[in-house]
């Protein structure tokens, strides 16, 4: 008889090493955790725009849709040419850059004035998170809404005209610059605004008069030489004339000086609103 086989004996498992149980986690480091506040607060106001997406995105269709029906078929037939083009095409970048300004305007000063009157605000500014985080979470915000609109008024202007655009790297970069100044301009009034009526002063009573007289539906040099003085000291005949070179191929004002204006507004704003959120001007009670 052959001798039985005998079964292996079981080893027992190995303990796994002090080092593996005893290592720490690894703290996120202060570049990680900025990335991540910022990301949450973008992600929270782009949640915010497209949950209501009725009154964030589809007004300022419905609204320029009639300026191209008005303005651009009825109107503009009659005007002839502006600037050497049909009125349709030469009132395109000034709705689109229009819509875009208002949106990105609106949407900061009732967002970031909501934070402040349900005083969540407040907790932003208690945590380690930077202030200049807190700016660009909420301009990002703005900025993103107000490229959808001009995006959405842009394929609009499709079914009216016929859309070229020569120059696609100035397009995108004033219609981004437009948005970035007005978003800090309404975060700007979303920290002095009291009650919610005081967001609306400004739209109202600054914001739409100077975006009509701001070459949206003229050019300025047909003006007289005192008006074309005075307009020219309105920042969004530079934005609309850096818009129009960059959908058309040429404008009544130099590129350089439409961007230097845009680039100096950033900087001041940007300034200022960290100055503000810095000092707790409005927010700290």
């Amino acid at each position: 008889m052959s001798a039985p086989i005998e079964a292996p004996a079981a080893t027992a498992p190995s303990a796994p090493s002090s080092s593996s149980v005893n290592a720490p986690l690894q703290p996120p480091t202060a570049m990680q955790a900025n990335l991540t506040a910022l990301y949450t607060i973008v992600r929270r106001e782009v949640h915010r725009i497209l949950r209501i997406w009725g009154q964030t995105l589809v007004p300022p269709a419905i609204t320029m849709s009639l300026y191209f029906l008005i303005f651009g078929n009825l109107i503009g037939s009659r005007i002839g040419q502006m600037g050497g083009f049909s009125y349709m095409d030469f009132i395109v970048p000034g709705l689109v850059m229009m819509s875009v300004i208002q949106s990105a305007y609106g949407n900061i000063s009732s967002s970031f004035f909501g934070a402040k009157f349900g005083r969540h605000v407040e907790e932003l500014l208690v945590s380690p998170m930077p202030n200049w985080v807190i700016l660009i979470g909420y301009v990002s915000g703005a900025v993103l809404r107000g490229l959808m609109v001009g995006a959405i008024v842009l394929v609009v202007a499709m079914f009216f005209t016929t859309v070229r655009i020569p120059h696609p790297l100035v397009t995108i970069s004033s219609l981004l610059l437009a948005a970035v100044v007005f978003s800090l301009a309404g975060f700007v009034n979303a920290v002095y605004a009291k009650k919610f009526d005081d967001i609306a002063i400004i739209p109202t009573f600054v914001l739409t008069p100077l975006t009509y007289l701001g070459g949206v539906f003229y050019a300025v040099e047909a003006l007289p030489p005192f008006a074309q003085t005075l307009t020219l000291a309105n920042p969004i005949v530079y934005m609309v004339s850096a818009f129009r070179h960059g959908l058309l191929g040429s404008s009544g004002i130099h590129l350089g000086i439409s961007y230097a204006v845009m680039l100096g507004f950033t900087a001041a704003l940007t300034w200022l609103a960290l100055h503000l959120l810095r000092k707790g001007v409005g927010l700290r009670s």
